[in-house]
């Protein structure tokens, strides 16, 4: 659009923003007036600042990225791949703050330092104490069960 256009535009939007904050004001209270003396204001203020133009480009950005979403198949396969992404994000955050609370509450030590697992010595059991049966959970549950004097 040009320049005349924006100008037309602007000014029925502003004329009719007018005409509807007399209104509210009349009917509603000053406070109602106010506002939308406030938002009527915002169309000229959008067209001196040519921000009305910024958001046509937005605009028309976002509708050729939209249609380029519906119609290239190679997108599609980006969309993909971006979740799988975020799906690993996320379970590798939940899986880290799992370890972080087992090594808070005294079970098995964390994974650091980039050791397996497999490699870490299971704490030594006490004497008289079952050996421990492999499975962290259930050798942290019977741990609480000794130091709470339960067996």
């Amino acid at each position: 659009m040009d320049d005349v256009a924006w100008l037309a535009l602007c000014t029925a939007l502003t004329v009719l923003g007018g005409l509807g904050t007399w209104f509210a004001w009349r009917r509603r209270g000053l406070a109602a007036g106010l506002r939308l003396a406030g938002l009527t204001l915002l169309v000229p203020a959008a067209y001196l600042t040519r921000t009305l133009r910024m958001f046509t480009r937005i605009v028309d950005a976002v509708l050729d990225w939209v249609l380029t979403l519906v119609l290239v198949p190679t997108v599609w396969v980006g969309i993909v791949l971006a979740g799988v992404a975020v799906l690993l994000l996320l379970a590798s955050n939940r899986l880290r703050a799992r370890e972080l609370a087992r090594a808070r509450s005294g079970g098995a030590p964390a994974v650091g330092a980039g050791r397996p697992r497999s490699s870490q010595s299971a704490p030594p059991s006490p004497a008289g104490a079952p050996a421990a049966s492999g499975d962290d959970d259930l050798d942290e549950i019977e741990a609480l069960l000794r130091r709470r004097g339960i067996s």
